[in-house]
């Protein structure tokens, strides 16, 4: 499953663009889908690095696997989950 946020509507408001991106990693890791992409757009590449910023935050970038740059539209980022794997370095307990 891949899930889509395109921020071409909001680009102008910080705060909204915050509360959508924690929403679609929320409902990537509820739907456990394999990928998000996220549409920052083109433009100045203001947005890109906004965004790009915040998965880096130490909490939000424990909740992804990996972050990938479009190679041929660099208004277009994908964010990479793994569900398979457990939360944390603990074991299964096996």
């Amino acid at each position: 499953m891949k899930l889509k946020l395109d921020l071409h509507d909001i680009f102008n408001r910080g705060q909204e663009i915050d509360r959508a991106l924690r929403g679609i990693i929320d409902e990537a890791i509820e739907k456990k889908a394999a990928m998000v992409e996220i549409i920052p757009g083109k433009g100045s590449g203001a947005l890109k690095k906004k965004v790009l910023r915040f998965l880096d935050q130490r909490d939000i970038k424990q909740l992804y696997h990996r972050v990938e740059k479009d190679g041929d539209n660099w208004g277009r980022l994908f964010v990479h989950f793994r569900h398979d794997a457990p939360t944390g370095r603990r074991g299964r307990g096996r």
